[in-house]
């Protein structure tokens, strides 16, 4: 008796288990049924805002269903992390914040700098970019040592294009003039990159720090010159740009974004979009189309987010705190 009852209970917990199994896999069903928006928070044409528009093309073209995605810029991210946070938690509606939302200055709103895991669900990693620092051909210089030396040379001579107080393009210009003892006089733009690219082709402007998708017309209309990267090797797409660690040891700075859910969505959906992402992201061809536009990606799993993050924060965090932010 007491053998059957054990051998009863047994088959008591598998069912129960293989329920909760069917359970999970019928949340999960056959998503995406829909369309599926991606919340992020750049300014339209920035290197984020490209690199989420490849996301989302990658995405819809595995699932089968459009990926939208839906831009809500300001505040250092507040905006478009409060929009994010209040949308349903069920999967269609995801969101992608950059490095800037969680190192945002403490004054900037109150729901950011972003915490993870507090505040949002970890999917996975989606993109990098390098800093470039690029100048107006009438400047002078060709590669950053030169740069610095005009700067020491005359100072508050050089003006710096700033697309955003407090993101990493503005982080990278602090940390680069920081290392090296050097002032740039602040040119700050609340319109976009555009506009700031505009005034440094156009001469008004001495130099911008910017992803490369940012300035690539610029570039390649030969209106601006890149001359530095902040990536420590030099890129294979880029070979006549020296890296800022050549002069500025183990200088680097890296924008990211990684995509994440609002919390309480369902963990198999979570799960599918993560491993879906992990693939897309894999992809030769996909890393091609990426590095074309200077951007890099490779996969994480959810914690290793979480440590990326962390890291990131303690990186960039005490740097903001000691500027005029």
């Amino acid at each position: 008796m007491n053998v059957f009852r054990c051998w009863s209970a047994v088959a008591v917990a598998i069912g129960l288990g293989m329920g909760a199994a069917g359970a999970a896999q019928a949340q999960a069903g056959g998503y995406p049924t829909r369309a599926v928006t991606i919340i992020a928070d750049a300014p339209p044409g920035s290197t984020p805002d490209v690199d989420a528009r490849f996301i989302a093309d990658g995405l819809g073209k595995m699932w089968g269903r459009q990926v939208v995605v839906i831009e809500h810029p300001g505040a250092f991210g507040a905006i478009a992390a409060r929009a994010a946070a209040e949308a349903a938690p069920d999967g269609y509606t995801l969101y992608m914040p950059a490095l800037a939302t969680f190192v945002a200055p403490k004054t900037a709103a109150p729901n950011v700098p972003l915490q993870l895991p507090r505040d949002f669900i970890p999917i996975g990693f989606t993109a990098e970019n390098p800093m470039f620092v690029a100048v107006n051909p009438a400047l002078g210089v060709s590669t950053l040592p030169e740069l610095i030396a005009l700067a020491k040379k005359k100072p508050g001579s050089i003006s710096i294009a700033v697309s955003g107080a407090g993101r990493l393009t503005d982080l990278t210009g602090r940390l680069l003039q920081q290392r090296e003892n050097v002032s740039f006089v602040r040119v700050p733009y609340n319109s976009g990159t555009a506009a700031a690219v505009s005034d440094v082709a156009g001469g008004r402007v001495s130099m911008i720090i910017e992803g490369y998708s940012g300035i690539a017309g610029a570039i390649k209309g030969k209106q601006i010159k890149p001359i530095a990267v902040a990536s420590l090797k030099r890129l294979p797409e880029f070979p006549d740009v020296q890296p800022i660690a050549d002069t500025i040891p183990g200088f680097t700075a890296t924008g990211w974004q990684v995509l994440c859910a609002p919390n309480g969505t369902p963990q198999p959906i979570v799960n599918k979009v993560s491993a879906d992402l992990a693939k897309l992201v894999s992809d030769r061809d996909f890393q091609k189309r990426l590095a074309t536009i200077g951007s890099y990606s490779h996969a994480m799993t959810p914690d290793q987010v979480l440590a990326f993050v962390k890291q990131q924060q303690d990186t960039w965090l005490p740097l903001l705190q000691n500027s005029d932010q």
